[in-house]
């Protein structure tokens, strides 16, 4: 299966609020994820199902949600375009934290990855220009 598959933006999210909730606790269940996205459970298994399909996760019925490398590198990449487009919107257009992470949510599937490196590479030489004129 190639690396870079393509998957859906609401997949996207439930990999993004998967990798969240297993850095604060133990396990991930799908109640927890369901709960989470404030949808029904059986959306979130439904979900969990096709991200297993693509192996992203694993999941034996009744049991954890993990998510395997491949879907960890997935997820911490996502958050980090979510990241990325958040602090551009706040730090330099000087958008309210509350909008920009809506608006962060919303933009973070619709910019190709080209764009997202350009804007990292343009905050972080914004960064480094402000860390020179101190």
């Amino acid at each position: 299966m190639p690396l870079n598959v393509v998957i859906s933006n609401s997949l996207e999210d439930y990999l993004e609020a998967i990798l969240i909730i297993s850095e604060k606790n133990d396990t991930v269940r799908i109640t927890d994820l369901a709960e989470n996205m404030g949808i029904a459970k059986s959306s979130a298994t439904e979900a969990v199902k096709s991200l297993v399909d693509l192996g992203f996760l694993k999941h034996e019925k009744y049991g954890p949600v993990e998510l395997t490398d491949r879907g960890k590198k997935r997820a911490k990449e996502i958050r980090r375009r979510h990241r990325l487009i958040k602090s551009f919107l706040t730090e330099v257009l000087g958008v309210p934290l509350e909008t920009a992470e809506r608006d962060a949510c919303l933009m973070e599937h619709a910019v190709s990855a080209d764009t997202i490196n350009r804007l990292l590479l343009f905050l972080e030489s914004q960064i480094n220009r402000g860390e020179q004129e101190d």
